[in-house]
């Protein structure tokens, strides 16, 4: 039985990402999509413009049949922990088989070239990355320089290959995979339409594109045509009923607050702030009066404004090295389902029987290992998905729609 693995954000669900899905299902004769998907919080360190159910209807409407929320303490991590526990989350299931993602590149032999090299790191590569590094430069950026010192013109349009994010991610499932001698079968589509931070409208407009008409106050007209019309009616849905747009903006107040009220030591502590970087954030969060302004300060060669962003999210959850550290040893701990289809419901009676981690399928199973675990890793890692969910509820534009507890009432879509 071959089924298909998707890692997604569906923020939201587009024409790219149905590109994607139905190119993957012509490479073989799978039984079931399964997805794994970011919950409230996402990758770049922003809130998903409406909420992980929405999200996952969407997916089902559009061909996937069983979505599975990444939890948050890996959902918000760079590229590299983001691929590497959606990849395992996918293999822990007991049923995938296949991995499928995009790129901007579509050459599956010179992504694996790459992945292979970083695992494996040679001693000249990690002498050029460390040099980079030493120049200030961003880890990713230090990287990038570091392999095309390293491979030379081994690999054509090599800069374009390093500068293309779902190239990046790319590599890091390929990484994933190797590193953890995962049997996955990985097959790449390459990426259709507008690059991936273009604003341009059109029928494959970036999830970028999208979201930045949806926030100028636009009516959803706009966007009509860069959506399937499931996608498309489920977010006009959300938006009419308050429960979207959510915009990285509302946690303003409460990330200043949190900045200017925690101490430095414990600021320390949070995950990825080292080299001073406390005495920044503090010092910021002081002066500004704004989060762009504090972002915009606190910027540098060393620290672009995702990473920031994630930071500031790491701090607003108090996600701590230790807590990182601990989550990276165990890996995602649970199968937190947020929807399924009639195949899918079928394909979850079978990884009942082949998983061999948790499976939460309703809220109340959320809700006795919330209560019942708060002193082990599960424990505090659904912590901190219940958490997010509960900060994000926050943020709706419809007041009564901020209620606590969603984990614990809502129920997965069925489609």
């Amino acid at each position: 039985m071959a089924v298909l693995g998707i890692v997604a954000e569906y923020n939201p669900f587009h024409n790219g990402h149905l590109h994607l899905l139905n190119e993957a299902n012509k490479a073989a004769d799978f039984s079931a999509t399964v997805c794994v998907m970011s919950g409230n919080f996402l990758q770049r360190g922003e809130p998903a413009i409406c909420d992980k159910w929405a999200r996952a209807e969407m997916a089902l409407k559009c061909g996937v049949d069983l979505v599975i929320e990444l939890p948050f303490c890996f959902a918000v991590r760079s590229a590299y922990h983001f691929a590497k526990n959606a990849v395992e989350l996918l293999y822990r299931t007991g049923v995938v088989t296949h991995i499928a993602f995009g790129s901007e590149s579509g050459h599956i032999h010179t992504l694996k070239t790459l992945a292979t090299l970083l695992t494996n790191e040679p001693e000249q590569y990690k002498a050029l990355l460390k040099k980079y590094l030493s120049q200030g430069l961003s880890f990713p950026l230090a990287r990038s320089r570091a392999l095309q010192h390293f491979l030379g013109n081994d690999i054509s349009k090599l800069h374009e290959v390093l500068s293309g994010p779902n190239n990046i991610l790319a590599i890091e499932y390929l990484r994933a995979i190797e590193e953890r001698n995962i049997p996955l079968i990985p097959l790449t589509v390459a990426r259709k339409g507008s690059a991936y931070h273009s604003t341009d409208l059109s029928k494959y407009a970036s999830a970028t594109a999208i979201r930045k008409a949806l926030t100028k106050n636009n009516g959803i007209e706009v966007v009509t045509a860069a959506l399937p019309p499931s996608s498309l009616d489920i977010l006009t849905r959300e938006i009419r009923s308050g429960h979207a747009p959510v915009l990285f903006n509302s946690l303003e107040q409460a990330i200043l607050a949190k900045l200017r009220t925690i101490s430095t030591n414990d600021l320390k502590a949070i995950y990825e702030v080292s080299e001073g970087l406390e005495h920044r954030f503090k010092n910021a969060a002081t002066s500004c009066s704004t989060l762009d302004e504090l972002r915009q300060l606190v910027k540098s060669k060393r620290y672009n404004l995702t990473r920031i962003n994630r930071t500031l999210l790491y701090s607003l959850f108090n996600l701590t090295k230790n807590q990182a550290h601990l989550f990276d040893q165990h890996g995602p701990l649970y199968l937190h389902i947020l929807g399924f289809s009639t195949k899918g419901q079928k394909i979850l009676q079978k990884i009942k029987i082949k998983s061999q981690v948790k499976i939460f399928h309703r809220g109340r199973d959320i809700k006795d290992a919330f209560d019942e675990n708060q002193d082990n890793v599960l424990g505090n890692m659904v912590c901190l998905d219940v958490r997010a969910t509960d900060v994000y509820s926050l943020l709706l534009p419809n007041i009564k729609a901020r209620k606590g507890g969603k984990d614990f009432t809502t129920s997965p879509v069925m489609a």
